[in-house]
């Protein structure tokens, strides 16, 4: 069984930052690239970034347009971890935020609320 397990959701005034936590098997993390999506209320599920696989390096980070220069993903080889810190948020970055992992692998998500 595959378990992504995401933490890090809050609520946060407009213009602040978080930053989101998605932790796996160590095999899973290794092995797969890893995705941020985000669903806000009534919207379909959107893509925001992702970072390569990298067992021995930081990865490669590609993001979707909308949260360029706003949001970046990196992470923590040793720690199994990787990590979607959030900045300049507005409102409708509302949304509860996912991880997924190899395309088709999915955290229980976490929600983050922003508020004016």
């Amino acid at each position: 069984q595959v378990t992504l397990v995401e933490s890090g959701g809050g609520p946060v005034q407009a213009g602040g930052s978080l930053k989101l936590s998605c932790s796996a098997s160590r095999s899973t993390f290794t092995r797969c690239e890893l995705d941020g999506c985000r669903q806000a209320p009534g919207k379909e599920r959107e893509w925001v970034g992702k970072i390569s696989s990298a067992p021995r390096s930081a990865g490669t980070t590609t993001y979707a347009d909308s949260v360029k220069c706003q949001f970046t993903i990196y992470r923590d080889n040793a720690k199994n971890t990787a990590y979607l810190r959030m900045n300049y948020l507005k409102i409708e970055a509302t949304a509860v935020y996912y991880c997924r992992a190899c395309g088709f692998m999915w955290g229980q998500g976490t929600q983050v609320n922003v508020s004016s």
